[in-house]
């Protein structure tokens, strides 16, 4: 009981260092989010050709970084003077934020780049010579250079801006595409496509490229580099490898647009514990764990650790010199007590641990045998809360031996098909390993011995949801479709028809 009592320890002191953690963050965290953005799409182009999903590419991005917590200044149709305007606004507002802030400026719409530098065209651009576009374009250094007057930490440029020349006829504006820019110092750049190409403007509403961008912006945990990744495989696939999105950085922080999801003290104070027991190895401690909390992310790898740390108990003990037995009684001691705490892991009752310490009371598992006999006795009910069911007399298929269950519970053994799926309850099995492909043909690396949990967000709730399709449909639960199988399908239909319990 020592060991309960420092885990107990160990347990309150963690989760009293962990809120003074997250009390000490909560003003560092309120900073550091403060992000902006400038958002323009120019499409409507009185003088050069027109393009059909600028608007709609800007409109479409500035919700999508609303939604990952930016502050947006949405610009659509925007004349030179409206662009040099939001621009220098843009910078004005991001000095005043801070040094933590974030920057990001987009744009969609016609660009072209002379002489090695980029221009953004406003939508009454009127060019005859190439030696006026800097005065009727506007330079995309302008944008770098108010973003590095703010001085702050993290700034983002994206450009969906190639979508071809508008002056191809006109003397020295005959190149394709964007220049490829040098990024100041914590900037990330982002093109549609790679410098000197063209990109498309899309056969929909949206340009492959921001419409893959806005898709991914808010998935979250995904570091920038990897979501712009993402982002040219996708177009690349979508334009048939017409189109490769180009991005260069000089980021000195890691950023994401979306963090990732924060566990609650309570799951940090699990996995804490958790990786505690797991590397003590000792089987009184797992016990201990599964008994706290017999239902968690930890449960399934908690029992296959237990079961793996009992059979190497049980075989240095066949290992072991034995004394020699009896004539009179020929039976192996270890073997004999091999079968009874399995027996009694199996029965989970006191009667069963009493048997097995009866026989052992020093025997290898008679602490743990104590321990179980104790909780069952304080317990009242006469059984184990987490022992596993009785297996079944059935033949190691994915048929049940002797038809479906009348009854399936959410936390209860299914008793029905195989011992292995037998003793298990649907809560258990959704958070195990798939026993079957889950699409038929793919191969065993990539979803063999993967968590089921890592290809479904399944939890009482939306399991409940997928089951109503199983009710009454035995041609859903014939096949072995399922990854956990054809009868586990029948099961849950048995269940969802019951209400789901």
């Amino acid at each position: 009981m020592s060991n309960n009592l420092c885990i107990g320890r160990s347990r309150a002191v963690l989760v009293a260092a962990l809120l003074l953690m997250m009390t000490m963050l909560v003003p560092l965290r309120a900073k550091a989010e403060v992000r902006l953005a400038l958002v323009i799409g120019n499409g409507a182009y009185s003088n050069v050709t027109a393009l059909d999903n600028p608007t709609n590419d800007a409109i479409l991005m500035a919700d999508a970084l609303r939604q990952v917590g930016f502050d947006v200044t949405l610009i659509a149709e925007a004349t030179q003077e409206k662009m040099i305007r939001a621009i220098s606004d843009f910078g004005r507002n991001l000095r005043e934020a801070g040094d933590d802030a974030t920057g990001l400026f987009y744009y969609a719409g016609h660009g072209v780049q002379s002489f090695g530098s980029n221009y953004l065209l406003p939508v009454d651009i009127e060019l005859r010579d190439a030696a006026d576009l800097s005065l009727v374009g506007v330079p995309a250094n302008a944008v770098l250079r108010q973003m590095f007057s703010a001085r702050n930490q993290t700034n983002i440029v994206i450009l969906d801006a190639c979508r071809n020349n508008p002056f191809a006829t006109i003397p020295d504006l005959s190149d394709n595409g964007l220049a490829e820019m040098k990024a100041p110092t914590g900037t990330y750049l982002a093109y549609s496509t790679a410098p000197g190409e063209i990109a498309v403007d899309g056969g929909g509403s949206n340009s492959p490229f921001t419409e893959a961008l806005a898709r991914r912006l808010s998935t979250p945990g995904v570091p920038i580099e990897a979501l712009f990744k993402d982002v040219r495989v996708e177009v690349l696939e979508a334009t048939g490898g017409n189109q490769t999105p180009w991005d260069t950085s000089s980021l000195t922080v890691d950023f994401q647009f979306a963090p990732a999801v924060a566990l609650s003290a309570e799951e940090i104070q699990t996995r804490q514990l958790w990786e505690s027991v797991r590397l003590s190895r000792d089987p009184v401690q797992v016990l201990l764990f599964l008994r706290a909390s017999p239902v968690n992310p930890y449960t399934h790898e908690a029992r296959a650790l237990l079961q793996e740390l009992m059979a190497k108990e049980l075989q240095a003990e066949t290992s072991a010199p034995q004394p020699e037995a009896p004539k009179a009684e020929p039976v192996d001691p270890v073997q004999s007590e091999r079968d009874l705490i399995e027996q009694a892991r199996q029965a989970g009752t006191a009667e069963a641990y009493r048997k097995y310490l009866d026989a052992f009371p020093a025997g290898a598992f008679a602490e743990l045998a104590r321990l179980e006999l104790q909780t069952i006795v304080k317990s009242g009910t006469g059984s184990d809360p987490i022992a596993e069911a009785p297996e079944p007399q059935a033949p190691a298929t994915d048929t049940p031996a002797s038809g479906p269950p009348q009854v399936v519970m959410f936390n209860a053994p299914l008793g029905v098909g195989d011992p292995e799926l037998a003793r298990r309850s649907i809560a258990e099995l959704i958070t195990g390993f798939p026993r079957f492909p889950p699409i038929e043909g793919l191969p065993e690396a990539v979803w063999k011995d993967k968590t089921c949990a890592s290809c479904h967000q399944w939890e009482q709730s939306n399991l409940c949801e997928q089951a109503q399709i199983y009710v009454g449909d035995k041609t859903r639960t014939v096949a072995k479709q399922h990854p956990l199988g054809g009868v586990f399908k029948e099961a849950l239909g048995i269940w969802a028809r019951d209400g789901c319990q």
